[in-house]
């Protein structure tokens, strides 16, 4: 039987809020600078909660050819655009007229289907009766909606604009999974090239509710941090203190390749994309089980996936939002699935200084997990200076920890269950 295709990760992309390329988010995490900063883009004085980390500084322009791409790219494609740019410029190859339809692109996708001003623009066609008045519609004096606005928020439109700026015609696919779209999508990519539906992929996930919607939305659920006047220490993953998260924004790819292809062009390959585990919980469309059950059984299912055993797992970066029930249960699935092991494995959550990238979160995470086992470094927990006695783990606090890295581990867990779990391992560790 022939032996199943391996997956390289040859390039890598970031947007975050911590900085606009892979390099200033990755020295800004082990510097330990908090992201998470009174909100700018909008007034947030009418809400519970008026902090975010926003991404900051951030242009992006094509080349001339692809400028006209901007106008049906909402804010959060924009991040998905540059950090895919990056990525394909990392790994030195791009789609060619002789092997586009070879290459493959999956995107995780925000939860957002249209934008606060749009939404503003479409009330202001209603009459006084509260009845749609659909001559406004057409009316610039009344402020008319812009008529793309609906095209432009489709959770497909990243991935068709992706494909279409960097010539992609194979597989193309959006993952709308809430909180684990970005690690589902890389995940997909992984399961494409090896099956032999591509040989490589762009792969990663994006978003931004940083908005009056999103704002609103989480602050209704209790599920934000309102430490307004501590920003930097408002998001304390683990920590007995903590009391919600932060709403943050940006995007992460990678490109996935053959693995025999990479090596043979003498690519640098970051670390083998070795397992995904996926399940769904199905318990509460906001909490995971006490016990952890859905992300056991996501955890277990990456290392079968990846033909390896818990004690060869050096590192987890947790899925870690910073409030009560989440940050529970992955303690109590991570004590189910590594045992005695548990204490061993090294554990830190980067929410604390970038927020919660919701769709993204899970593909920025998982560049940071390739980059962890690259550079044999371990970024560190923020602001876990008082550890709740039920999440009984061995953080990497204070600062980063140098270390070979053999293998990593990635968690996402999404609101409505979804739950996704992605192993990389040390290229030197695996076997030709």
């Amino acid at each position: 039987m022939p032996s199943r295709r391996r997956v390289a990760i040859t390039g890598l992309g970031l947007v975050t809020p911590l900085g606009n390329s892979v390099e200033e988010t990755w020295r800004a995490l082990l510097e330990g600078r908090s992201a998470i900063a009174p909100i700018s883009g909008f007034d947030p004085s009418g809400f519970p909660v008026r902090i975010a980390a926003e991404v900051k500084n951030f242009s992006y322009a094509p080349p001339p050819p692809y400028r006209k791409l901007l106008k049906y790219a909402a804010r959060h494609v924009r991040f998905a655009l540059a950090a895919a740019t990056q990525a394909i410029e990392d790994c030195g190859q791009s789609p060619r007229p002789d092997n586009a339809t070879r290459w493959g692109c999956v995107a995780g996708s925000g939860m957002m289907a249209n934008n606060f001003d749009d939404l503003v623009r479409f009330q202001r066609c209603f009459a006084a009766n509260g009845r749609l008045a659909t001559r406004l519609l057409f009316d610039p004096a009344a402020g008319m909606p812009d008529p793309i606005a609906y095209a432009r928020n489709q959770p497909n439109a990243g991935v068709a604009l992706m494909a279409q700026r960097f010539g992609i015609r194979g597989y193309t696919g959006a993952v709308h999974t809430a909180c684990a779209s970005g690690g589902q999508a890389i995940g997909r990519g992984l399961r494409l090239i090896r099956r032999g539906s591509a040989d490589m992929v762009l792969a990663g996930g994006f978003d931004s509710m940083v908005n009056p919607i999103g704002l609103a939305a989480f602050s209704l659920l209790g599920a934000l941090s309102d430490c307004n006047d501590t920003p930097s220490r408002a998001s304390r993953p683990f920590d007995r203190t903590r009391n919600g998260f932060v709403l943050g924004e940006g995007a992460g790819f990678m490109v996935l390749e053959e693995w025999e292809s990479a090596r043979q062009r003498g690519a640098r390959i970051y670390a083998e994309l070795a397992g995904d585990g996926n399940s769904l919980s199905s318990y509460r469309i906001t909490d995971s089980h006490p016990s952890g059950d859905g992300p056991i059984q996501a955890m277990r299912e990456a290392l079968r996936d990846a033909n390896a055993q818990p004690d060869e797992v050096g590192y987890i970066n947790a899925h870690g939002t910073s409030t009560i029930m989440n940050d529970r249960s992955e303690c109590a699935a991570v004590n189910a699935v590594f045992g005695l092991h548990a204490r061993r494995v090294q554990v830190s959550s980067t929410k604390s200084l970038m927020g919660h990238l919701i769709a993204g979160a899970g593909a920025v995470e998982a560049v940071i997990c390739a980059l962890a086992i690259h550079h044999s470094t371990l970024p560190f927990s923020a602001n876990l200076e008082h550890p709740d006695p039920q999440c009984d783990l061995n953080f990497v606090r204070d600062r980063p920890v140098q270390c070979r890295l053999g293998l990593a581990m990635s968690n996402s867990f999404g609101f409505g269950g979804s739950n996704n779990s992605l192993v990389f391992r040390n290229p030197e560790d695996v076997r030709q």
